[in-house]
């Protein structure tokens, strides 16, 4: 009995997307940061009508009912891609909205895999607002969908004009990147950025603090060639990312290729006093990353 594809297991997914590209099923756009929130007014990517996301709703969602998020959240995100590779998108919450959020799915409808990643967060993430960067294959929307505490699902989304952001040549070369694979940095700022999300206020930043985690990984999405042989070269990302700050587990990531090389996650969270994050990683070949960083008080240099 063949199962639907929302409940095929990960590495069965990957190894039929793979076949798909072997067989020339899988056909890729030739190749086409951070960005400034528009004023509500001036929104010019909402979410678009598109044949995709009825059967890929039911494909994640299944039949659960999804509500409009708009009152709760947002997702900024570029009208057109600078470069498609690494697109930044920030889910930014609204200050006066009392739900927590406690898992997010990110989508670009129209990518060879398109859930980019599932997050699931701690209290201390309370209200949201995160930020990262994924690959965009075609012109898609983009969606963020919620899942409050009470288990109702909100989406929120924009639709991004990029292209080839899938197949796109990796920054860095292979050997490179294959020996730096894994390395973390991260800074942790005292304030939350004064940057507004585009249709609600930005978060109360009383006793919030943001931080900034960069994964060295060449996160590659087997549609890439590599530009000697000019053949694919097999998939291979960061699946699996873990926070803590503290004792709190903060942020759970479990990502796909749609994940921009290099990985990077900007968020803000309430300062409980811990004076360390940890930080845990794995990568689809079995790879195994972690690494604690020290938490300096509020006021002096991180």
């Amino acid at each position: 009995m063949i199962k639907p594809l929302h409940r095929l297991e990960r590495p069965m997914i990957r190894n039929l997307f793979a076949l798909a590209v072997c067989l020339g099923l899988v056909v890729v756009a030739a190749p086409v940061l951070t960005i400034e929130p528009a004023k509500a007014a001036d929104i010019k990517n909402p979410l678009t009508d598109g044949e995709t996301w009825a059967e890929l709703k039911y494909d994640v969602f299944g039949d659960t009912v999804i509500h409009d998020g708009s009152a709760l959240f947002d997702l900024d995100a570029p009208y057109r891609a600078h470069d498609a590779a690494i697109v930044p998108v920030r889910v930014i919450q609204s200050g006066v909205s009392k739900e927590r959020i406690a898992k997010l799915t990110l989508i670009v409808d129209e990518n060879p895999a398109p859930v980019v990643a599932e997050f699931e967060f701690g209290p201390s993430m309370s209200v949201l607002d995160l930020e990262t960067r994924v690959r965009v294959n075609q012109y898609s929307n983009i969606r963020a969908i919620a899942e409050t505490a009470d288990g109702k699902l909100w989406m929120v989304g924009r639709y991004v004009k990029g292209a080839g952001g899938c197949s796109a040549p990796a920054l860095k070369d292979m050997e490179t990147a294959l020996t730096s694979a894994g390395k973390m940095r991260m800074k942790v700022f005292d304030a939350v950025a004064e940057t507004a999300s585009v249709t609600t206020v930005s978060p109360a930043t009383e006793g919030r603090r943001q931080a900034q985690i960069m994964i060295r990984h060449p996160n590659y999405s087997g549609l890439q060639r590599n530009q000697v042989t000019q053949l694919f070269i097999p998939a291979f990302f960061v699946n699996e990312v873990t926070v803590y700050l503290g004792k709190e587990r903060l942020i759970h990531m479990s990502g796909g290729i749609s994940i921009s090389e290099d990985p990077s996650f900007r968020f803000s969270f309430v300062d409980n006093g811990s004076t360390t994050f940890a930080v845990e990683a794995t990568d689809t070949d079995g790879g195994e990353f972690g690494k604690t960083f020290p938490i300096k008080p509020a006021g002096s240099a991180s």
